[in-house]
Formats: structure tokens, C-alpha cells, sequence
């Protein structure tokens, strides 16, 4: 997913000079292998792609990343904010979908999925406020404040080090007694620029009945 963010280079490039926003959240409680927080309500612009798990996201960036800079009923540009979040299609989930991304794993095997992209809208809009999408395949979904149990880790985008940190979390989240309430979410804040052991990436987690 080299070019997931080739299209805001000039946004993100500059990293914390540029103070890009990111969702507000408070953490509750340090474990040996994750924070779990509880995040404040978001408004999220989210696209549907299906495709290879490193390449899917090019096509889910440019439809977002087109609604925030002007393509939508207001023709008003939209702070760009961190993280870029990913994770699969829940069955029978209703988002409007792209076409599919038509790329072939190299080793010729079928590695394909769907999954929904998302960028949490500045803090400062509501529902109202909003400039709606032009676009049918960008979705704008009210998501209610939460507990996130978050695993940080540094490394490139690839497949299988975002398995390896995934299957770390869901064990952990499994040994310390908190149900999961979705799916695992790979979650980027960092251009393809950054050198990728300076990138911060998680998996989220959304969580019940913590303690």
C-alpha cells in the first residue's frame, strides 16, 4: 500500500509542524500489550473497495480524499486528519462500494477481500454542518463514543506485520477478560514518505465489559 497517501504528500509530509488532528480519546487503563481507550463520538467518511489486502486502499484513498478537498454539496475543503482506518467488510454491511480492484497477489493465489476505509471528520463538525458527499460510494456514519483497546507498533504496512500485530492484540485482549464488539482495525498515520521505522501504525479494537 505504498501510495496510499500520494495524494497528501503536502499535507502530511511536514508531520507535527502541520499539527494534524487526530481523534480525541482519554486512556483508561495501561496493559503489558496494549492501552485501552475510550474514544469521544466521531463522524466518519467511509468507501467501500474489494481487493488485495496492500493494494486496496489506493482506490479507497482517492474517493475519500476527493470528498475532503471539495467534491461534496458545499464544494468546501476538509481538514485532512491521522489515522487513515481499514478494516474488513462485517457480513451484511450496507456501504456503498467501488469497483473492484483488479490486482493479482504475485505468488498467483487469491488473497482478496472487503474492506471499508474511513477518515474521522474534524472534531468541530456535526452531522448538520457536514458538507454532504456528491459521490455515492462516500458514506458519512455517526460512530457513538467507545472503549478501543490500541496496539501501537512501528514498521512497514505490509500484510503480514499488521497479522503478526493482530494476532498479539487478540490474544491479549482475549487473556485480559474483554470481549471484542468488531473487527480488528489497521489504523496509519504516517505519509509513505516517513521512513518506515519512524511510522506510527495500530490495531484497534473496539471492546466491552472492561473493568
Amino acid at each position: 500500500m505504498k501510495q496510499l497517501f500520494a495524494g497528501v504528500v503536502l499535507l502530511l509530509a511536514g508531520g507535527p509542524a502541520l499539527a494534524t488532528e487526530e481523534p480525541r480519546y482519554e486512556v483508561v487503563k495501561q496493559y503489558e500489550a496494549f492501552e485501552l481507550r475510550r474514544y469521544a463520538p466521531q463522524l466518519r467518511a467511509e468507501t467501500e473497495v474489494t481487493g488485495e489486502f496492500e493494494a486496496a486502499g489506493n482506490q479507497a484513498f482517492r474517493i475519500l480524499a476527493a470528498f475532503i478537498f471539495g467534491n461534496n454539496r458545499k464544494q468546501e475543503s476538509i481538514s485532512m486528519t491521522a489515522p487513515v482506518n481499514m478494516r474488513p467488510a462485517e457480513e451484511g454491511e450496507k456501504i456503498a462500494m467501488t469497483a473492484p480492484v483488479t490486482m493479482v497477489p504475485k505468488d498467483g493465489g487469491a488473497r482478496r477481500g472487503t474492506y471499508v476505509f474511513s477518515f474521522v471528520m474534524p472534531a468541530g463538525y456535526t452531522r448538520a454542518t457536514l458538507p454532504q458527499p456528491t459521490d455515492p460510494r462516500v458514506v458519512i456514519r455517526d460512530v457513538p463514543a467507545r472503549l478501543v483497546a490500541a496496539r501501537r507498533y512501528s514498521g512497514s504496512w505490509s500484510e503480514s506485520r499488521y497479522r503478526e500485530q493482530e494476532s498479539i492484540l487478540v490474544e491479549a485482549v482475549a487473556q485480559a477478560r474483554l470481549h471484542s464488539a468488531g473487527p480488528p482495525v489497521f489504523a496509519r498515520y504516517n505519509s509513505p514518505f516517513t521512513p518506515w521505522f519512524l511510522r506510527r501504525n495500530e490495531v484497534l479494537i473496539e471492546v466491552t465489559n472492561a473493568p
